[in-house]
């Protein structure tokens, strides 16, 4: 047995993780503090 992964490995874990992170920084961005900037179009031209 190596002690290295396989770049198959690698590529796979390193897709995760980037997937993880947009998804938690999206997350964070909708209901974390930085939603108070968000504007909603539907409340703004409620007639």
């Amino acid at each position: 047995m190596t002690s290295t992964m396989d770049s198959a490995t690698v590529l796979i874990i390193s897709v995760g993780v980037f997937l993880v992170g947009i998804t938690a920084f999206a997350v964070y961005t909708a209901f974390g503090p930085p939603a108070k900037q968000l504007a909603d179009p539907f409340e703004d031209h409620e007639d």
